[in-house]
């Protein structure tokens, strides 16, 4: 038995031995790692590899997301240079020394539950690029609640209708160039509405300067107030004056009381040196939509009103609508290439009567709770509904829920109320669009790769172009390039 043990250790220890042998092959395969690791403080052990699943995934979508952002960006930037090449021809056409340019107004206020700077970097980022490259120039027409465009747009065209030698203010600027023999623009103006909200003020001030009296007609509040001071005046008593020189009620009062013994008049306190004043509300309308018809019409009235585009302004908030805004947000270039075609038909002057349409879609005024219908709207449900009632609908059904809560015993809400059309202001409407040929031009257009593409991509071309030229082969490829551009024309 103790030989059986000993074999089986004999035959067991040369196992052991081989296996505490190390493979030669192995060890020569590994390499040392590159001391660029160590330098860089990421260990001696350091080996490159591919990230794990958890990090291809976080990669992929980063990668996926910043891709499509980059695209948009690019395409949305071509859009706009080929809508800008279609109207800086403008900006070179001589001008007088003594000749204004073409002025545009363009209409701005704050979106509903949101600031105006919302409404400014919109038009920043789509409308401005084609403005400067057409070399135009523009005014502004801005207001931060609602009411602020009607009541500047109304009181404008009120100014219009007032007699010159009436007109109690007058721009210092324009008496200077009145003075200096500078001519106004005598050709179309042009009106630029950004916005659904907008857009319905700027119909309801054309209406009230139009329309409505050239003054402010007196309210109910102030005839009941003129009334109950005249009351309070005839029931007030005599006032005698005593020896010392000072005025005293000659009646007593009902409780026994002297003058002397009575409490000094409340005074009102004094703002704060830091505190600013509050802004003076809005002037209500000076007409209403239901006076329209009896409305007399103005004889300046003229046979055609300024043209108008009215400009999408999407604009949606909500934590829960961030899909919907995120999907915006990846295709601006739609957007931009929207926008960009109708500003370029407003700077080139082209337009239309605004279209009636058969397919009715009543404007509606909204409730705290749900969407009702108006008795306007309601007649004009088996009727045609003019083009200026349909514009940019959509963007109402996206207004905040708070902008549609009304207040018992407020004025006169115009986004909440639907739009009411007179047919002299609505005949006399026009609206910018593309002719064919414009059209046409437009496509023909190619905007070149360098125009649009990044500082990465134009250094490295760049770099090339240098690089050619070095070895001789830049003049070369100058000339090829002219060349290309001249059949592109």
């Amino acid at each position: 038995m103790a030989d059986s043990q000993g074999a089986g250790a004999e035959k067991t220890a040369p196992t052991s031995k081989a296996e505490m042998k190390p493979d030669a092959k192995a060890t020569k395969n590994i390499k040392p790692p590159n001391p660029m690791w160590k330098y860089m403080g990421l260990g001696e052990n350091f080996r490159p590899r591919l990230p794990s699943r958890n990090w291809m995934i976080f990669l992929s979508i980063t990668g996926t997301f910043t891709a499509a952002v980059i695209y948009d960006k690019r395409e949305k930037k071509r859009a706009q240079r080929k809508w800008c090449k279609l109207v800086e021809h403008i900006a070179k056409e001589p001008l007088g020394r003594q000749e204004m340019p073409r002025k545009l107004t363009v209409f701005l206020e704050s979106p509903p539950s949101d600031g105006l700077r919302t409404a400014q970097e919109h038009f920043k980022e789509y409308v401005k690029p084609i403005l400067v490259a057409s070399g135009l120039d523009w005014e502004f027409i801005q207001g931060r609640k609602e009411g602020d465009v009607r009541a500047e747009l109304a009181e404008k065209i009120r100014n219009y209708r007032t007699p010159p030698e009436q007109r109690t203010e007058e721009s210092v600027v324009d008496e200077v160039r009145r003075r200096s023999g500078i001519k106004e623009f005598e050709g179309v103006g042009g009106d630029i509405v950004i916005g659904r909200h907008t857009w319905k003020e700027y119909v309801r001030g054309l209406h009230e300067g139009w329309l409505g009296p050239l003054t402010e007609p007196p309210k109910l509040s102030d005839e009941k107030t003129t009334e109950d001071t005249n009351s309070t005046e005839t029931q007030t008593p005599p006032i005698t004056e005593n020896a010392l020189g000072t005025a005293s009620h000659s009646a007593t009062e009902e409780d026994g009381s002297s003058p002397s013994d009575q409490a000094p008049p409340p005074t009102e306190p004094e703002p704060k040196p830091d505190e600013k004043p509050a802004k003076p509300p809005q002037p209500a309308p000076f007409i209403t939509t239901s006076q329209y018809q009896s409305a007399a019409t103005p004889s300046n009235l003229p046979s055609e009103i300024g043209p108008s585009t009215p400009i999408s302004f999407p604009h949606i908030l909500g934590f829960l609508n961030t899909p919907r805004r995120l999907y915006r947000f990846l295709n601006r270039r739609v957007l931009a290439d929207q926008i960009g075609r109708e500003t370029a038909a407003i700077i080139l002057a082209t337009y239309r009567p605004y279209y009636t349409t058969s397919t009715a879609q009543p404007a509606t005024s909204f409730s705290s709770d749900e969407t009702e219908v108006s008795p306007q709207s309601k007649d004009q449900d088996n009727a045609q509904v003019a083009e200026q009632q349909t514009a940019l609908f959509e963007e109402e059904k996206e207004w905040h829920k708070s902008t549609r809560v009304r207040v018992e015993g407020e004025s006169e809400r115009t986004w909440l109320e639907p739009i009411v059309l007179d047919p002299r202001i609505a005949s006399r409407m026009r609206r910018f669009e593309l002719t064919a040929e414009d059209e046409a031009r437009a496509r023909s257009i190619v905007v070149p790769e360098e125009e649009i593409e990044g500082w990465i991509k134009g250094g490295l071309r760049s770099l090339g172009r240098m690089g050619l030229e070095a070895v001789g082969l830049g003049r070369k490829d100058k000339e090829s390039r002219t060349e290309d551009e001249e059949v592109m024309e």
